[in-house]
Formats: structure tokens, sequence, C-alpha cells
């Protein structure tokens, strides 16, 4: 018997519908509801629950445990691979979970897995005059983007998004609902700290220790033409590591707006560093570089808002497209390295395609907790590749291919957040975490009531 939902409940079929063509064409918009990529695989749900609160995913999963479908999770939409998105599943969609709260006496943030950490969550801190570093892209949900880890801002300097994780509210594959942190249901506070899609419960609420806010910004930008691109990766594998912490550091290999007097076509490379509250100094090391001479546009040192950069990252990641997005973390002989990466920012197969470089150097030199996200290098590389109708799809994909195969003897693993394991399963746990990983899941989802990773791991 199908319990009363306080949400919604739809099926992929229900006889008893009057308007058959009209209840396909409300299935199919729930069923891809919120997913930010255009991109998306064919699988579809058996029954879509738009819950309204923590009872209704408990009903949720017991319900599809008696009907003898898996559960999938919907949380911001942002993956792009579209991880919710499977065949023969409930589908629990968790867009109504977007709650705030703020504990003045421990300066902890309590959030449902629906918030935006860009739109909703930072000026609700802000207000308070601290801090989370969310997801760069301010629309990315925060369930998702924890649950792998949270690559966020100034990650090289802060850790992993997840390491501020301080307790979380997991209903588990029997339909309980459970508090999760290093002393209470420890195994699932481990396991949902960097297992992502693949983590076997529905994460309905986090408890996260967030941080003074900032007082200033200051960013200092360098656009070299792509001739220049070699010369200037090289020269920033050596750089990287006299910028402090305080900065995050990034090259991008991308076709933006310029000022109608710089005569410059096609993608540029852009050297980026924002400092949170190291000022000037802190990004000295970036006018160092040999060919600075070569670069068409300079900006050193200068002011800069969260809303400035945030506004950045919406034009550089438009919705209604279609992604395909790879990743790999990188190291070995620069020499043979940089000719490999050179062209995945100068060759951009489309006008809107974007490739990233980022910097994580201070990373491994810090304790970090002892958590599923397991796999992690000091230089982060993802390719973006963004298309505009499905004609597009063959080219785009061609072209990630052979840049991933190009840089496979340099790639040491992946991060989940800008993966596609149905394409290309890459690393993204240590052999031991993958190893506790799995039985944990033996022990909390004998059953694989969660439909994990695709393909199944």
């Amino acid at each position: 018997m199908t319990p009363a939902f306080t949400g919604r409940l739809l099926r992929r079929a229900d006889p008893g519908f009057p308007d058959p063509a009209f209840e396909a064409a409300a299935f199919e918009a729930a069923a891809v509801s919120r997913i930010f990529n255009q991109r998306r695989p064919p699988a579809r749900p058996a029954a879509v629950l738009r819950a309204a609160d923590v009872a209704d995913v408990a009903a949720g999963v017991r319900l599809a445990r008696a009907e003898g479908l898996r559960v999938a999770v919907r949380a911001g939409g942002h993956s792009w691979a579209a991880w919710s998105l499977r065949d023969d599943t409930l589908l629990i969609d968790l867009a109504a979970f977007t709650g705030m709260g703020y504990d003045e006496a421990t300066a902890i943030v309590t959030v449902g897995p629906a918030v935006r950490g860009g739109l909703d969550l930072d000026p609700f801190l802000a207000a308070r005059g601290r801090f989370f570093a969310g997801g760069h892209c301010p629309t990315v949900g925060l369930g998702g983007f924890l649950l792998q880890g949270g690559m966020g801002w100034n990650c090289r300097g802060w850790g992993w998004a997840a390491e501020s994780i301080e307790s979380l509210q997991v209903v588990t594959a029997d339909g309980q609902v459970a508090w999760c942190d290093e002393n209470r249901n420890a195994d699932l506070f481990w396991a949902a700290r960097g297992a992502g899609p693949g983590f076997f419960g529905v994460v309905t609420a986090f408890r996260l220790r967030t941080r003074p806010r900032y007082r200033e910004l200051t960013q200092t930008t360098y656009v070299y033409p792509a001739a220049a691109a070699e010369d200037v990766l090289a020269w920033l594998h050596q750089a990287r590591h006299d910028v402090p912490p305080s900065v995050e550091l990034v090259a991008v290999g991308i076709t933006p707006p310029l000022p109608p007097e710089v005569r410059q076509a096609g993608p540029v490379l852009v050297v980026d560093g924002v400092s949170f509250d190291g000022g000037p100094a802190s990004l000295a090391a970036l006018g160092g570089c040999p060919v600075a001479g070569k670069a068409l546009i300079s900006k050193i040192a200068q002011p800069v808002t969260i809303g400035e950069l945030r506004a950045e990252q919406v034009r550089a990641n438009p919705e209604g497209h279609r992604y395909t997005v790879d990743n790999a973390y990188l190291s070995g002989d620069t020499g043979a390295l940089i000719p490999a990466l050179a062209p995945a920012f100068t060759d951009l197969p489309t006008a809107k395609s974007f490739s990233l470089w980022f910097d994580l150097a201070h990373l491994p030199a810090r304790p970090r907790p002892d958590m599923a996200l397991s796999v992690e290098g000091d230089l982060y590389f993802a390719t973006y590749v963004v298309g505009e109708d499905p004609p597009d799809d063959a080219a785009c994909r061609s072209w990630v291919d052979g840049t991933m195969r190009r840089l496979e003897p340099f790639a040491d693993g992946c991060y989940l957040g800008d993966s596609d394991l149905a394409v290309r399963p890459a690393r993204f746990m240590s052999d031991a975490a993958t190893g506790r990983f799995r039985e944990i899941r033996a022990a909390r989802d004998p059953g694989r009531l969660f439909a994990g990773y695709h393909p199944d791991r």
C-alpha cells in the first residue's frame, strides 16, 4: 500500500490518470527537474518522490524496498553526469530541503542538501559575518557538492569543504533516521565524506563549521595569447609554490569577452589569483612570469567582490547547454606534461568551452581527516566542453576523450564532482578506502537498495 506523503509521488505509468499524454509530460518534467546539464542519459526512474520532509524520505525508502525498486537521489541537480537518472528506481527529489539555521554559540550552520552555496547560503552567512567555501558556480547545491568532497573556494588553502562537516542527518537503507558524526554512526560519517553518488543513504541535513568572513578580496589577472600558453604553464608549475595559501590560483583556457581594442580571436589563457585577506603582497609572485610582457590584459592586485567573481562563474557556465566534462589530478615531468596539456587550453572545440588548471599545492601538506575522500593531488585539471545542440555531442565527446587519452600518462585519479564513471571509470578512492567503503556498504545496505555508481563498483 502506498503511504500518504506530504510531498508528491509521481509514477511513470498510472492507468487511473485521466489524460495519459499530460501524465507522461508531467512525469518527464519531474524526472529531469533542475538537472543543469542538458546532455542527459536516456535512463528514467519508475517513480519520482518530491519529498517534503524527512518523514517523506524515510517512507520513500521503505516503499522502494517493498516494491523492488532501487533508490536514486537528487539534491541540487548540478551533476554533470546526471547521476540521479537511473532506470527502474525511485528518484527521491530533495528540492524542498532548503532550510537554513545558524547557531551563534558554535558558528555552525545547518543546511538542507538543496541549499545553493552562492545564491542561498552565502547571503545568509554574510549577514552574520561568516563564510563557507561552497561551489564556485553559485547555483550548485550543497548536497552533491559535499558528498563528493567539495572542491570549493580556495580549496588549496582551506582544504575540502567536506572537512568542515560537523555532522549530518541520514535516512538509512532500512528507512531509519540517524545523525552521524565522528562518534555516532561513525561508519556512515566516514563514507558520506567522499562517496558521492555511491553513498548508501539519503542525506537530509548537514551541520557545517563556518569561518570568519574575509575582510577583503584582492585579484590579479593576466590574459595571455594562446601562443604563450606553453611558456606560461611551464612557469606556473614552479611559481605556484611561491604563492601563499590565502590565494586561490587558477589558469583557464577560455574565449572570454575582451575589450574591442584587444585584437584577439579564439581562446586565451587567463592566469588568475584571488587573495582572501592576503592583500597585494600575497599576489606578487604572479608578476614574475618571464613572458608577462606578452599579456593582452593585466589587472594587478585590484579589489574585487565575491559577487563579481560569481557573476563570472555564471557567465562561464551558461544554463541550457550540453556539457561534456572530465578531469584528472596530474603529475610527472613538466617537460613532457606541458606539451600534452597546452592544447586543452588553446584548441578548444567550441567558443563556450573552457579548461581549468587548478593549483592545490598546499593541500597535501595539511593533516587530512580520515574519510572516504582519499585520492587527491597538488595539481588538478578539468575540461568543460559546452555544446549547443544534440548534433554537437559526438564531436564534443571525441575532443574530451582525445584530451584525456593524451594526459593519461600523467593522470593519477580523478575528482568525482567532474567525473562520469560510465564513460571513464577512473580511480577516485585509494585501494584501502575502497575496501573499507565496500565493507560498510555491505553492512549498511546489504540488499544494494541504493543505485550507487554507474557502472556498479
